[in-house]
């Protein structure tokens, strides 16, 4: 499986705005906010992805699925079960 992203790539500060008392509990309760949003973003990027792949690839994934509604698998005489 290829990597989502360089996992070796440097570590880059940005600005973020976040609500305010959301911020506070977060510390509060000692969550590394930088390491819950790549989490996070890991998370998005995984499901937009997928999407992205299933719309590319929706004709050939349908004209497939067609082909094998009407003809079956070239296995199918070869089941046993």
């Amino acid at each position: 499986m290829t990597a989502l992203y360089n996992l070796h790539a440097k570590k880059k500060a940005t600005n973020l705005s976040i609500n305010s008392d959301l911020l506070k509990k977060a510390k509060e309760l000692h969550i590394n906010i930088s390491n819950s949003l790549e989490k996070t973003l890991i998370q998005l990027i995984k499901e937009k992805e997928i999407k992205n792949w299933e719309a590319q690839n929706k004709i050939s994934v349908n004209s497939y699925n067609e082909r094998v509604s009407k003809n079956g698998t070239f296995s199918d005489d070869m089941r046993s079960f």
